[in-house]
């Protein structure tokens, strides 16, 4: 198996492509070993130097520190992700952990449904994701994960990308603004 890394916008995120899925159900992020019990997960938030991880449907960002340089790390994470697969394991993740979509306003699902077809993918491409949380008094809240997250142009990105976006289709969203 050959696992293939792309760079993102942010400097300190790097994608890795493993060839093949890395997430049946969606994307999500984990930043501390005791979040969870998959053994890959566990395995590179290990590494010295990772902050944090995030999957998605084919890739598998990984977050470090500004005090380390990919080179140090790079090839420890491509170690993991072979070994990981080399078991014959098909996916990293095969059961959902992402909330439901019950019990929310028509005007939310509406914006979620504007994210998820018009934001998430090009969020992918640069190996991060965006996350609806609130809507309230005009003012949408999400939640940059993966590459998104402490990205120098995500905040150019926030404003010019997604709050014209949902603002031209949602007359009544005002703002977005993104929370930890």
């Amino acid at each position: 198996m050959f696992v293939q890394t792309e760079i993102t916008p942010n400097p300190n995120s790097l994608k890795f492509l493993p060839g093949k899925v890395v997430s049946n159900y969606g994307s999500f992020e984990v930043t501390k070993k005791d979040e969870t019990n998959n053994e890959l997960i566990r395995n590179l938030l290990s590494v010295n130097g990772v902050e944090g991880i995030f999957l998605g449907k084919n890739f598998i960002s990984v977050n470090k520190y500004d005090d380390i340089e990919w080179e140090e790390i790079k090839h420890i994470i491509i170690s993991f992700i072979n070994d990981f697969y080399s078991t014959g394991k098909e996916c990293v993740i095969e059961k959902d952990l992402n909330e439901s979509l019950e019990n929310l306003q028509d005007i939310e699902k509406k914006i979620i449904k504007i994210l998820d077809e018009k934001i998430r993918p090009a969020v992918a491409k640069d190996g991060g994701d965006i996350r609806f949380k609130e809507f309230k008094d005009g003012v949408v809240k999400v939640q940059l994960q993966g590459s998104c997250s402490g990205c120098p142009s995500s905040t150019m990105t926030l404003k010019q990308g997604v709050q014209n976006l949902l603002c031209h289709y949602i007359p009544d969203v005002k703002k977005v603004e993104a929370i930890n």
